[in-house]
């Protein structure tokens, strides 16, 4: 029996155990829901971290019901999991209360207050503002201002990764490519940040509540006898650390330097590519440590991106999701048949994607122009898919100028790119190749590859990923549709921040909203 890979992919809606051959090939996975959340407050977004562990065991024991054989051959097991989503852990290793999740908006008071030069330093290059919506975010500094007992009580402070980790193994250790968050990394040096720097100074945390953090392809531990019992997996299988979700998903597409970019469509949209060089797309905005060791992910996002088809299917295709319901399809596979309504462009009407507020652009909002009789609820939803795509090809072209470099294509990976519409218009706006994987299961197979490397079975990521990453189709750009995307988004959507930023903080100022910080 050849040996297999257990990855553990653990969302926000969802956790999959997924089993992987060594030839990248998906043998079978099962996937446990769950509520993304829970709201005690309004803006809050918590989870009890026991879902997290609890949903593992139970995917693992039937993925071992499924694949008997398959799952007795496991040789090591690696886990990818959401960003920014922290859980205390007492000196028993029990959490203390539920995981403040990325989505949550809370805010805690100001905790670095820079001397009269700093401060009118930061205000100097726009980045004063940023600094205390970093601040008000961190989910350490609620926690000590709001429930020090809590904060007394914690022995670690660890991702969701962390967390799972320790299940397994029993060792608070993580990897450096998982701590992506409000916590104080040194993202360029790819360690934990010292007590002097700007990221301790605005989340102070103890050193001894942070986990130890190893390069990905690292062993973490084993698998011990508890673990075992609950899980099915066999007792002393190596542990090796990986890294985020993000960050995986871009290994599992063979993002290995800057010719390829890695587009997510989640819930969270981005654009990453890798480099052995730390640069960063926007400015004072890091680079995140890579799943592939001793690299850099230099990302930009669209916060709530893909989201965007979950409102648009929200408030206006009932008719879709019913249909798909019924066909046993995904929503977006429906969606398609409004996609191939519309020509390129829309007709003119133009969405920009800014739902949430940047720390780059406090001001921003979304907006939809150019509006006419003839649009339709086909036409707004390609424009959000469009639109979409020119915010990301906003960031393609950001990685580019910042690193000196060029992206010649692109991978995708993520729920939106199971459609095959979605990955054509996001290849004619690029006006590059577009590939997407065997799988859309890419953060596992980032996992999976990692692993692999890690106890041996590859000598490097490299060969890995070449063994293991197979492309399933690849998008060439239709240079008709390329014509209208270019034009479009050069000579309107490039111009319609700019030209409404203005009339956003009007609104800001009226509305305070989104909220305005101030000190």
């Amino acid at each position: 029996m050849s040996k297999t890979i257990l990855s553990i992919d653990c969302g926000t809606q969802s956790l999959r155990a997924l089993l992987f051959g060594l030839d990248g090939q998906l043998i079978n996975k099962v996937q446990i829901s769950y509520k993304p959340y829970e709201s005690p407050k309004p803006g809050w977004a918590e989870q009890d971290p026991l879902i997290f562990w609890n949903s593992l065991t139970e995917a693992s024991q039937k993925l071992k019901a499924l694949e008997p054989e398959q799952f007795a051959a496991i040789a090591g097991v690696g886990v990818t999991t959401q960003r920014d989503s922290m859980v205390n852990i007492d000196k028993e290793g029990n959490p203390l209360r539920p995981v403040i999740t990325w989505l949550d908006q809370r805010k805690s008071k100001q905790v670095y207050f820079p001397n009269f030069v700093m401060k009118m330093a930061y205000k100097a290059v726009g980045m004063y503002e940023s600094l205390l919506k970093l601040q008000y975010a961190g989910k350490c500094n609620w926690i000590r201002q709001n429930e020090p007992d809590i904060w007394t009580k914690t022995h670690k402070f660890l991702e969701v990764s962390g967390y799972l980790n320790f299940k397994l193994t029993n060792k608070f250790v993580d990897s450096v490519a998982s701590q992506i968050g409000h916590h104080p990394f040194d993202y360029k040096k790819m360690r934990w940040a010292s007590k002097n720097s700007l990221s301790s100074k605005m989340f102070p945390i103890e050193q001894e509540k942070l986990a130890e953090v190893v390069d990905p392809g690292a062993p973490i531990g084993v698998i011990t006898k508890e673990a075992a019992q609950a899980t099915g997996i066999a007792e002393n299988i190596p542990v090796i650390a990986c890294g985020s979700d993000k960050g995986c998903e871009t290994v599992g597409m063979g993002v290995m330097d800057t010719s390829m970019a890695s587009l997510s469509f989640g819930t969270t949209a981005t654009i990453q590519t890798t480099t052995k060089k730390y640069f960063e797309p926007l400015k004072y905005m890091p680079a995140y440590p890579a799943a592939l060791p001793k690299h850099y992910n230099p990302e930009v996002e669209i916060f709530r991106g893909y989201w965007m088809i979950t409102w648009f299917k929200n408030e206006f295709g009932h008719k879709e999701m019913q249909t798909a319901e019924q066909l046993g399809l995904a929503p977006e596979e429906v969606l398609n048949d409004l996609l191939e309504q519309v020509p390129a462009g829309s007709m003119g009407l133009m969405l920009q994607p800014y739902w949430g507020p940047g720390l780059k652009t406090p001001c921003a909002k979304g907006a939809m122009i150019g509006f006419g009789e003839i649009h339709t609820r086909a036409h707004v939803y390609k424009a959000v898919i469009e639109g979409l795509g020119y915010a990301l090809r906003e960031g393609l072209i950001a990685i580019e100028k910042s690193g000196h470099t060029k992206i010649e294509r692109l991978a995708v990976s993520g729920g939106a790119s199971q459609s095959d519409q979605i990955c054509q218009i996001s290849a004619d706006i690029f006006n590059r190749p577009l590939v997407k994987g065997r799988t859309h299961e890419t953060s596992g197979l980032g996992a999976a590859i990692i692993t692999a490397v890690g106890i041996g079975e590859y000598a490097s990521f490299h060969e890995a990923i070449d063994k293991m990453v197979v492309y399933g189709k690849t998008f060439t750009p239709n240079s008709e549709n390329v014509k209208i995307y270019n034009q479009l988004y050069n000579r309107v959507y490039k111009k319609m921040f700019p030209t409404l930023k203005h009339i956003y903080k009007e609104i800001r100022d009226i509305t305070n909203y989104p909220e305005k910080i101030t000190t």
